[in-house]
């Protein structure tokens, strides 16, 4: 059967009852026939002839009839029953309304009847909803990625793209997922673009944010360093929207999650390979292409291999005001992988060289974090102040502290502005930029 045609005139509006937050298993205690109801309805609806002559909508609401002739069942069963098989037609499957909903920041499928999603930084169980098996979630995720031209399946077991609403899909199946496919889809909240949103969140202080500004105006060559989920991209982008538009600015990602309002950007993505095991391109070939491109500024999506050795070169000759991420539980640890990831190169050289060649290169090291109570906070602000017994001294500029709990749970602590004037705070005026004036 055609799903296009399908998806274009099937319209199940008038049927369908407003149902939120209510689990399958409430409409339907017997899980059994549920799953053999959607089960029956999808087999017969997914790839099968339309009568010649017959109207596509009528065809699936016979279907649907038929199938659900000699059951005995309330409105509200069948009302849930046109709901979810709208959802198979015209949307992702059990997924769609988590997918539209613009509170959850990430789903989780790990699988029929476990999916869990993150609201404002806590992880829930979703109980109302639920995959009738292995095979559903599979097919749930070739439909997702399929525009993509990305497929999934015993011989592509593992995909991880960014989907077209700007979301970033991460499948894993068997037989590299023992315990069946496993699916993570980060969504990015349109309204977290902005500086002030991240303040009236608590991520950071009105004063900690001019002074980002200004490293970003000064040309401040920048990492920001954090776990998974901490809010790395999302801090990227609101220190990207700092630059100025008359910067010619090249991103690279591996999926592109950076949403830009900059008037001269180049978006670069990387490749992975093709069925013949060839095509791919990394975010080092990307990196050293990129110096070919006349670029201001270059702000990698993340750094996690050899490319880290690149994007010192890159700032340290000349392309000032760079960016990029890594995971790292601390500034410290940041370094540290930096370190590795160079060595990574075996270009034989002296750990002492690579540490000086870091030291030129990195201004800033962010380090932000997702506290105990699902909220993010940056919670330091450092400089590169030298070494100290052959190792990188890290000078805290604002740091957080946490002084402990709340009854609500809820972490209680307080930012604080470190008593002195930091040397990158000099370099930025040397920029021009006066504003450093109005914090120091």
């Amino acid at each position: 059967m055609n799903n296009k045609s399908l998806t274009e005139a099937f319209d199940m509006k008038k049927t369908k009852a407003i149902i939120t937050g209510i689990s399958d298993y409430e409409i339907f205690p017997d899980k059994t026939l549920l799953e053999d109801l959607r089960t029956k309805i999808i087999e017969n609806i997914i790839d099968k002839e339309i009568p010649k002559g017959q109207d596509i909508q009528e065809f699936v609401n016979e279907v649907i009839d038929a199938s659900l002739e000699g059951y005995d069942l309330t409105n509200l069963e069948r009302s849930h029953i046109f709901n979810l098989i709208d959802d198979e037609i015209n949307g992702y499957g059990p997924i769609s309304q988590l997918l539209l909903d613009k509170n959850i920041t990430e789903i989780m499928v790990n699988g029929p009847e476990e999916v869990y999603i993150e609201i404002d930084g806590k992880l829930i169980k979703d109980d109302s909803v639920s995959f009738i098996n292995d095979e559903h979630i599979i097919r749930t995720v070739q439909r997702l990625i399929q525009p993509l031209g990305r497929t999934i399946d015993a011989n592509n077991p593992m995909v991880d793209s960014r989907l077209e609403n700007g979301a970033r899909i991460n499948a894993i199946i068997p037989p590299l997922s023992v315990s069946g496919p496993v699916v993570t889809i980060r969504k990015f909240k349109a309204n977290m673009s902005f500086v002030e949103d991240l303040i009236r969140q608590g991520t950071l202080t009105t004063e900690m944010a001019n002074f980002l500004e200004c490293a970003v105006l000064g040309k401040l060559n920048i990492i920001i360093a954090g776990g998974t989920g901490s809010g790395k991209t999302t801090l990227l982008n609101v220190l990207s929207s700092f630059i100025p538009n008359d910067e010619r600015l090249i991103t690279i990602e591996d999926a592109a999650e950076l949403r830009l309002e900059h008037e001269h950007l180049i978006s670069l993505e990387t490749r992975t390979t093709n069925y013949e095991k060839e095509g791919e391109v990394t975010i080092r070939d990307l990196v050293r292409n990129a110096l070919r491109m006349r670029p201001d500024r270059i702000v990698v999506g993340e750094v996690r291999g050899k490319e880290a050795f690149d994007m010192m070169q890159a700032m340290n000759t000349g392309h000032e005001g760079s960016l990029t991420t890594l995971h790292a539980n601390s500034g410290n640890d940041a370094l540290n992988r930096l370190e590795t990831m160079i060595l990574m190169n075996n270009m034989e050289l002296p750990i002492k060289a690579i540490r000086e060649y870091i030291i030129s290169a990195i201004d800033l090291v962010i380090n932000i974090e997702r506290l105990s109570d699902g909220k993010r906070k940056i919670t330091s602000i450092s400089e590169i102040s030298g070494t100290e017994d052959e190792k990188i001294v890290l000078k805290e500029i604002f740091s957080f502290v946490q002084i402990g709990l709340t009854d609500s749970g809820e972490v209680n602590g307080y930012f604080v502005k470190h008593n002195f004037i930091p040397e990158v705070a000099r370099k930025i005026l040397a920029k021009g930029v006066v504003q450093i004036k109005e914090i120091y």
